[in-house]
């Protein structure tokens, strides 16, 4: 059993997802920061907690990003980052 845990897991997501996921993270900060909001800030907190009422609800935000999951944004997020530095 321990040998299980000293094991690297493998974990891949679709480019499909990806480009999925990078649409709605545009259209969710876009609506937040429209808003008012800190759209970096609650994006983190939704990311982090899973809950939607960090997003708004104007333009449908809050129905977008519940439309991928969590870990694809995450994943977006990182790749998008490393590549840039």
């Amino acid at each position: 059993m321990a040998d299980k845990f000293n094991m690297t897991m493998k974990f891949k997501v679709e480019n499909g997802s990806q480009n999925k996921a990078r649409d709605i993270l545009l259209k969710v900060y876009d609506a937040l920061k429209e808003k008012g909001y800190n759209p970096i800030n609650q994006m983190v907190g939704y990311i982090l907690s899973g809950d939607p009422t960090y997003i708004t609800s104007y333009n449908n935000a809050r129905n977008i990003i519940r439309g991928v999951e969590r870990d694809e944004l995450l994943e977006e997020l990182l790749k998008s980052y490393l590549k840039d530095n």
